[in-house]
């Protein structure tokens, strides 16, 4: 048994505003045994935390491991054998910046995720939704407009289109059956894709209902890209369980969600971050448009949702070279939201959206040991995790020491 005691350490549960008295942590094979004043074992390992802050593992709700070039058109013609090594690098650097937990958005597979359970390489616990699914002309369907139809389903790296009841539930059980988590869907435009129009709605109600019926039957659930009112609304009434983005979102729209108990993933920091580099990503006139029509928009979904007592998980949606941005999320909520609110975003709201509230986001009895240590208290500033962009000087992942410095 390997048992392992972090000390002198001031504890954050992942929940509480305060912090846990006692200052210790036991780990138990790969598992947190005690929180507080432990009881020590005969034959234990001993880390000093030296008085830093220890908090659970961050958690990204939505990122993407696949998409290592920048651009998403690019990303579609690479095989995978090569966006796999993007994605391995993409993970061990999320990994290094604190993150032990991410949920796909859109392309990671099977293969992926055996490769991280199998050492493969070092890198965050790997969620995955497989390929999104997308209507023809909607968010996921990469063909420009001059591209004539081939009578074949158009079938990419990040996403696939499924139209009519019968092809949505084949497509939704067909990505089950490839072990994906969850399921995402295009409930409305977006900004990098050539034909749709960002304000339309997305797929119509009874193929909603399928795929949500097809994911709840197998413990799962669907994740959906929305940025209106509209398409928010729907989801909430159809049963998805997150709106990822949300930028548009009215009150009524915060309020439906709310009741139905559906999460919100804001991604501040990728409008940002594509603003910053729209021409050498080589974002098109049409997408600059539909960029700036959300971009001012994402402070006040966050505002509506908060206000409306929604719960808010903590997503990035960076392409590329934009991954190493990932901690300015942060950045981006700070402007809006105490930083208690967003700590738990980052932990056990995201554990919660994950469905793994009991084991990961959190610092209890029971849970995997996924630790961070920093120095300061992000409680006060939240600052504490982006200012300097230093990766924390303590990550722990089930029990294993990723940095110790």
């Amino acid at each position: 048994m390997t048992i392992v005691v972090l000390r002198n350490a001031r504890i954050w549960d992942g929940v509480s505003e305060d912090l846990c008295a006692g200052g210790e942590v036991l780990i138990e094979n790969g598992r947190i045994g005690a929180v507080g004043r432990v009881r020590m074992a005969r034959t234990h390992e001993t880390i000093d935390m030296r008085d830093r802050f220890v908090m659970p593992g961050l958690i990204d709700a939505h990122f993407h491991a696949y998409w290592g070039p920048a651009s998403v058109a690019h990303v579609e013609t690479l095989p995978l054998s090569y966006l796999a090594h993007h994605a391995r690098r993409l993970l061990e650097n999320a990994l290094r910046r604190g993150f032990t937990t991410v949920r796909d958005a859109g392309g990671a597979d099977w293969g992926l995720w055996k490769a991280h359970q199998d050492g493969l390489f070092d890198g965050p616990r790997l969620f995955y939704a497989g390929r999104a699914l997308s209507q023809t002309g909607g968010h996921g369907d990469g063909r420009m407009q001059h591209v004539e139809p081939c009578g074949c389903r158009f079938i990419a790296n990040l996403s696939e289109v499924a139209d009519g009841v019968d092809d949505v539930r084949k497509a939704a059980r067909e990505t089950l059956r490839r072990g994906a988590h969850h399921i995402k869907i295009f409930l409305s435009g977006g900004v990098v894709s050539p034909t749709d129009p960002l304000t339309a709605p997305q797929y119509g109600d009874d193929e909603i209902a399928a795929v949500v019926e097809e994911a709840a039957r197998r413990g799962a659930y669907v994740m959906a890209h929305a940025y209106t009112a509209e398409s928010a609304l729907r989801g909430a009434r159809l049963g998805v369980r997150s709106i990822e983005h949300g930028n548009l979102i009215d009150d009524a729209a915060a309020e439906a969600m709310a009741r139905a108990g559906v999460f919100l993933t804001p991604t501040l920091i990728t409008y940002a971050a594509l603003r910053d580099n729209a021409e050498s990503l080589g974002l098109s006139a049409e997408s600059a448009a539909k960029l700036d029509l959300v971009a001012e928009r994402g402070a006040d979904a966050v505002r509506r949702a908060r206000k409306a007592g929604v719960q808010i998980a903590f997503g990035t949606d960076l392409a590329g070279p934009l991954h190493s941005l990932q901690r300015d999320e942060f950045r981006m909520r700070a402007a809006i939201e105490a930083p208690i609110d967003i700590l738990r975003s980052a932990t056990s709201v995201g554990a919660a959206l994950l469905q793994r509230g009991e084991e990961i986001g959190r610092l209890a009895e029971g849970a995997l040991a996924d630790i961070i240590a920093v120095d300061g208290d992000p409680r006060q500033d939240i600052s504490t995790l982006f200012s300097d962009r230093a990766d924390p000087p303590f990550i722990m992942q089930a029990g294993r020491v990723f940095a110790q410095h």
